[in-house]
């Protein structure tokens, strides 16, 4: 079990899952850039959470949920969470009968190339499930274009992905190294890609390739 001063952040898997040299640098050194791709992600998370609880067509709604797996040691802040009446959901303070949490990512773009939405949805149901007691089975991404869900089933291979990220993010910051850049088409979309400087590490790489080739015709 973790404490609390070890909690990693639910948001900084997705970092992680893009790139590990991103996520050193913004959770290790602190540092961080906006740009119009994280300016629109903050709003549309900020507008999801101000709107508090509710209850609609029998389902209540709570966003900007607080959320902590001690197990995992993990914490974040959920988008939305729907609670729906099921005889396999937990008791909830002031509500009558049982209620089965359903999480909701919203991101403001389309689906991404990779798993690491769903990896951070399910990092999520993993929270709700230490809290509660209960099984979440399947929550949802709600991408900006097209606007629309998509529904999520919490399978096995994203849980285990979730607790290998948890364990990678551990290693690295414990051995307190960042890691090298690694140049690609990804580090085009990076918001701190000034700060890294991948650019810098490519041309690095082509001086000491020439300087070997250089060695070897000398020699």
């Amino acid at each position: 079990m973790f404490s609390d001063e070890d909690l990693l952040q639910i948001s900084g898997l997705q970092h992680l899952m893009f790139c590990e040299r991103q996520w050193a640098l913004i959770y290790m050194e602190m540092e961080w850039e906006e740009n119009v791709r994280t300016v629109e992600g903050k709003q549309l998370h900020e507008s999801v959470h101000e709107q508090g609880a509710s209850t609609r067509s029998g389902v209540r709604v709570a966003q900007g949920l607080r959320l902590r797996s001690l197990s995992l040691g993990l914490t974040g802040q959920a988008d939305l969470v729907e609670f729906h009446v099921s005889d396999d959901g937990a008791s909830i303070p002031g509500l009558s009968g049982r209620w089965l949490p359903y999480p909701v990512e919203y991101k403001r773009g389309r689906k991404r190339y990779d798993s690491a939405d769903e990896t951070q949805l399910c990092a999520q149901a993993l929270c709700l499930e230490e809290m509660l007691g209960v099984t979440v089975l399947k929550g949802a991404i709600f991408y900006g274009q097209p606007r629309r869900r998509s529904e999520i089933d919490l399978s096995f291979a994203l849980r285990e992905e979730v607790s290998r990220l948890c364990s990678r993010a551990r290693e690295l910051y414990s051995s307190q190294i960042i890691p090298p850049p690694k140049l690609g088409r990804h580090c085009s979309n990076c918001s701190i890609k000034d700060i890294c400087m991948p650019n810098l590490a490519a041309a690095d790489k082509s001086a000491e390739y020439v300087t070997g080739l250089l060695n070897e015709f000398l020699l």
